[in-house]
């Protein structure tokens, strides 16, 4: 039987992320090829803290053009006692198990696929900018930079 009362206060240690944020970022099509974008975070606490959601969404800088949408619902298994996420991107989707540091202000995650894996950090830094790095690893390659994000909090939220 689900303990909700575990599950809210797992889930309250997640409050930091709570909020609309903006700021930039940098998408990688190949290695030598980014673009950057102008990013927003928008991460809110559903079912009386039992979820939190956390939409983004990325703009060209040059002309305001969608290049990423994406939405994640995190949660905690209080059985397994582990932080679950399930992820939307670009009509794909993934389950995956979330980790939060032992800084209670980062959070990491990530999937294997075969020889495919993703390494995928956030982190509130010392300035309180929400930062993310993407990156990818195809079989022995050497991990290649898929996206990253600094963002402010919205103060005016």
């Amino acid at each position: 039987m689900p303990n909700v009362e575990i599950q809210r206060e797992a889930m309250s240690k997640l409050q930091f992320l709570a909020g609309t944020w903006s700021g930039a970022g940098r998408i990688w099509k190949a290695p030598d090829n980014s673009i950057e974008i102008l990013q927003t975070e928008h991460a809110a606490f559903k079912l009386e803290g039992l979820l939190l959601t956390i939409e983004g969404a990325g703009k060209t800088k040059s002309d305001g053009r969608i290049v990423l949408q994406a939405f994640g619902l995190l949660s905690y298994d209080d059985d397994a006692g582990v932080y679950r996420m399930r992820a939307f991107n670009d009509g794909r989707w993934l389950e995956t198990e979330v980790v939060l540091d032992h800084s209670d202000h980062a959070l990491h995650w990530g999937f294997r696929l075969g020889q495919i894996s993703t390494d995928s950090p956030l982190n509130i830094d010392e300035h309180g900018d929400w930062t993310e790095l993407h990156q990818l690893t195809m079989g022995s390659e050497p991990p290649r930079l898929l996206m990253e994000i600094a963002v402010q909090r919205d103060s005016s939220m």
